[in-house]
């Protein structure tokens, strides 16, 4: 039994803090999280760590995580060999748990990559957050995972999957399956930047029957569906087959807002707003000018995105924390950047904004609500932050204020540090939280 003494606690619950708390962990489930004064009897053998005053929350889930992307641009993505995607996709691992997301969904690997690194990860040989592995993109002729036109000669044979049909789409399923995928990942509708002839936001990539066939396939072989959806009639569709998890949904109309209110207790959607964000402050070096069909796209998109969000706070629907790290202009290790957003761009208080990452990340994860909050019976998972976040979200961008990671119960500390022993004995975080002090 571990106890962690002398914090400040967020449980998980947007209105709930605790300024002089503790946990008491052991067997890598909380045994209580809460005020210290009504802590348990603690047994003789219990390993108490002085936390003096650092601030504790649960760990964090990346929900739109492309941990196989390598900081390269979009239409670079599969383009590096596997054997050193593989390399740096490892690397990619700890640093998103040394950043405090200690859990991820995958929203597409490159190749086989996420499955292997899943393997490696609950074997113990790689550090790394606990992962839904995603696999190649399914899409249509034309579609986002068919990016390049025909003359280039260029193919994305590790990226995307291309069906047109649906016994070619439940082919892919299966295929996806037998690689070791937890989430199938869907193209319904289009992009503003894709070379070539590619279908643009609104315009769906599927039939109806062929989208039904993917996720009831999926569903049948025990795997969940995420998707791309930007328009109200890719989120409309997308709801209408069973889709789990919805990836950006910008645009939505009344009819797809109430469908997601009607569905919200099996529905998740991740905005994504890195990638506008980013791109419309470094357009320019994607070679676009100002008031160019992208610029002008993307900032509508963001102006749609921000009004969108807000209807489905109100509508209760939750959503997610997650926005497609991994590309040159969102590069690993910047994913907390994605709840300064949430509270800039969206209205969220910062305890709504870490409820996000956190509880309502844990309930997308793990539908048994095991995970993404710190109260008993729940799985061991906690960030040690120097700073308040719900005084100032942005600490958590901060690699120096993540002070240490506990995932499954197994404390680890300077995960950013690839030359440093991550893995800590109790014992041993006492001093690393020595040489951080908070008061």
């Amino acid at each position: 039994m571990i106890v962690l003494n002398n914090i400040a606690l967020f449980n998980g619950h947007a209105d709930h803090f605790c300024g002089d708390a503790c946990v008491v962990f052991a067997d890598g489930h909380i045994v209580y999280a809460g005020p210290r004064d009504g802590s348990p009897t603690l047994d003789g053998d219990a390993q108490v760590i002085d936390g003096r005053g650092h601030f504790v929350m649960p760990g964090m889930v990346e929900s739109h995580a492309h941990l196989s992307y390598t900081d390269n641009g979009p239409l670079e993505l599969d383009k590096s060999p596997v054997e050193e995607v593989m390399i740096k996709t490892i690397r990619n691992a700890r640093v998103m748990l040394g950043s405090g997301f200690t859990s991820a969904i995958s929203f597409g690997s490159v190749h086989r990559v996420d499955a292997f690194l899943k393997r490696g990860i609950e074997c113990g040989d790689v550090l790394g957050p606990r992962l839904l592995a995603g696999g190649r993109d399914i899409g249509s002729t034309g579609s986002n995972a068919d990016l390049h036109p025909d003359y280039a000669q260029l193919k994305i044979d590790g990226l995307g999957m291309i069906t047109d049909g649906p016994w070619e789409v439940r082919k892919a399923v299966r295929t996806l399956s037998k690689n070791g995928v937890d989430v199938v990942k869907v193209m319904i509708d289009g992009e503003l930047i894709s070379s070539g002839g590619g279908i643009k936001p609104g315009v769906l990539g599927f039939t109806d029957e062929e989208l039904e066939v993917l996720v009831a396939e999926a569903h049948h072989r025990g795997m969940r569906v995420a998707c791309h959806a930007r328009s109200a009639a890719a989120v409309k569709q997308a709801v209408k087959a069973g889709v789990n998890f919805i990836g950006h949904a910008n645009y939505l109309d009344d009819e797809a807002l109430a469908l997601l209110e009607a569905n919200r207790d099996r529905v998740f959607v991740g905005p994504a707003v890195a990638w506008e964000i980013t791109f419309l402050e470094h357009y320019q070096s994607f070679g676009f000018e100002t008031g160019s069909p992208e610029h002008e796209g993307y900032a509508a998109e963001l102006e749609a995105t921000q009004t969108s969000v807000k209807r489905m706070r109100e509508a209760g629907i939750r959503v997610l924390v997650g926005g497609d790290y991994g590309l040159n202009i969102t590069p690993h290790g910047t994913y907390a950047k994605e709840l300064q957003y949430f509270t800039d761009y969206f209205g969220f208080s910062p305890g709504e904004a870490l409820q996000a990452a956190t509880k309502h990340g844990g309930e997308a994860f793990m539908p048994d609500s095991s995970l993404g909050t710190l109260e008993a019976g729940k799985i061991a998972d906690m960030v040690i932050v120097k700073g308040n976040p719900l005084e100032q979200i942005s600490v958590l961008q901060d690699a120096d204020n993540i002070t240490a990671v506990i995932k499954d119960g197994k404390i680890y500390a300077g995960l950013l540090d690839s030359r440093s022993p991550h893995h800590k004995r109790p014992e041993e975080l006492n001093h690393v939280l020595g040489a951080s002090p908070c008061n």
